[in-house]
């Protein structure tokens, strides 16, 4: 039986959306991202699904992150690489865990760290945001052979981050990203896993690719383009949200419609409420835009969306208490999609998955 308010996970989509990426990288192998609870779907979930999909890695955020898919018995290469002043390095190499290493302070912390942590250095590409800049890679690559060298680290990966900024400038990323690669090589560092591309540059920027590519979004079925679905890139959103109506009620014609009555019904009508608002992660920015589906009709949210509900005017449509609204799902099976949401709220369909809160249950199959 469905709970009040329910994102439904279909972890065999992941496994397949997994599937359908390999194919499209031409031999490249796949590192799935499941940080952020699996972009909302469950962290162990996910990592589990990714990995039957045929991932040969996983990456995370944060070391806690990891650690907890280790403490869950997933034992596949494990990538965690943004940290704070006080991360426990120590904890991290010895649960097998590899490390993003992005500046040399840094470095020097983890080399400090007892056992030798394998190390990913991250180098700024020009995304502008984490990882070494041009200026200091040779402080960092110099430092980094230097404690390879006494056995303190193993440098395995080197990787950045394209900023998706448009084909030239992706193009120059790429170029930057391969002559700073070419100098830790000069440096005497010997990385066997590249990678620069995350779920967009692997499925359009195939000089992105080198050995390895990190998709996150794609991997839970949505697209990272604007230009195109998640339909023509082969893919299948893994999540279905919907919530229970518990409140239908017929109401005249001039009737106001939850805070500031920003919506009052043309005529007779029928008020269906779901139980499921902003506090769930369902975006205000949405409010008297968000699609609904229920029983087979597509509506859209009436009024403001509140911290725990919302109001949809089904008109004289047959609905009952009991009834499922479905906010967003597989398109294919006629209901909204994330991106659909996206667009009502201003917004993109990675922020929609990964903001459902703790009091949506998560049933999955």
């Amino acid at each position: 039986m469905a709970a009040l308010r329910e994102a439904r996970i279909d972890l065999g989509a992941i496994s397949r959306n997994v599937e359908t990426v390999r194919r499209a990288v031409d031999g490249a192998d796949v590192m799935v991202v499941v940080k952020a609870n699996g972009y909302g779907h469950g962290a162990v979930e996910s990592a589990r699904a990714a990995v039957e999909g045929g991932a040969a890695a996983l990456g995370v955020v944060e070391i806690d992150e990891a650690l907890a898919l280790r403490a869950a018995g997933i034992d596949a290469p494990l990538l965690a690489w943004l940290h704070g002043s006080d991360a426990d390095f120590a904890s991290a190499t010895a649960a097998g865990v590899e490390i993003g290493v992005n500046h040399l302070e840094q470095l020097e912390r983890v080399a400090a760290s007892s056992g030798t942590a394998v190390v990913h250095l991250k180098v700024d590409s020009g995304l502008g945001r984490n990882g070494a800049s041009e200026a200091d890679c040779a402080a960092l690559f110099q430092a980094a052979a230097r404690h390879e060298g006494a056995g303190r680290i193993r440098v395995r990966g080197f990787f950045s981050h394209l900023a998706n900024a448009g084909e030239s400038a992706d193009a120059a990323q790429v170029r930057r990203f391969t002559a700073m690669l070419e100098q830790a090589v000069a440096a005497g560092l010997d990385p066997e896993v590249v990678h620069l591309a995350a779920s967009a540059g692997a499925l359009r920027l195939p000089g992105a690719r080198f050995g390895l590519v990190r998709v996150g979004v794609a991997a839970y079925g949505l697209s990272p383009f604007d230009d195109a679905s998640s339909a023509d890139l082969g893919l299948t959103p893994a999540m279905e949200l919907s919530a229970e109506i518990v409140s239908v009620k017929r109401v005249a014609a001039g009737s106001g419609v939850s805070y500031g009555h920003d919506y009052v019904t043309a005529g007779e009508s029928t008020l269906a409420l779901v139980p499921i608002g902003y506090a769930d992660g369902v975006p205000r920015h949405a409010s008297g835009a968000g699609p609904v589906s229920i029983k087979g009709r597509r509506f859209t949210i009436s009024g403001r969306v509140a911290m725990d509900q919302f109001v949809v005017d089904v008109g004289d449509h047959p609905v009952r208490v009991g009834d499922r609204a479905v906010l967003f799902g597989d398109p294919a099976t006629g209901v909204p999609s994330a991106s659909d949401w996206a667009e009502a709220a201003s917004t993109i369909n990675y922020e929609i998955v990964t903001r459902i809160g703790g009091r949506v249950s998560r049933r999955y199959v």
